[in-house]
């Protein structure tokens, strides 16, 4: 990964709060693991950034290695990088992702 795609992710991560690097955007995902994860923060009413990694192909492979995680979609939550789909989902239904939110100090529906 080159300089200046890892300061980009970077950048993304540092200057949001909750952070999802995705396929497509929250109002038009482009794969259904990417609108899952949107749409559990949307429910949620979390104020989050989708960050579209199909617009840069050096940005969709960088997120890999940056995080050492092979998928996408990755949400990141107060620089803390959090999972993929599988694990959001299962933090989503049973509360632990709530806890994290409450932890951080970021509002939600409660």
């Amino acid at each position: 990964m080159d300089d200046q795609t890892k300061t980009l992710i970077q950048n993304h991560i540092d200057s949001n709060e909750v952070c999802l690097f995705m396929k497509g955007t929250p109002d038009a995902p482009q794969c259904g693991f990417s609108m899952a994860v949107s749409n559990m923060l949307k429910i949620l009413e979390v104020n989050f950034k989708g960050i579209n990694v199909l617009e840069n192909q050096s940005l969709r492979e960088g997120i890999k290695v940056f995080s050492d995680w092979p998928t996408i979609p990755q949400l990141y939550i107060k620089k803390e990088f959090v999972g993929g789909c599988d694990i959001v989902k299962e933090l989503y239904e049973n509360g632990e992702l709530k806890k994290i939110f409450d932890s951080k100090g970021i509002s939600y529906k409660k």
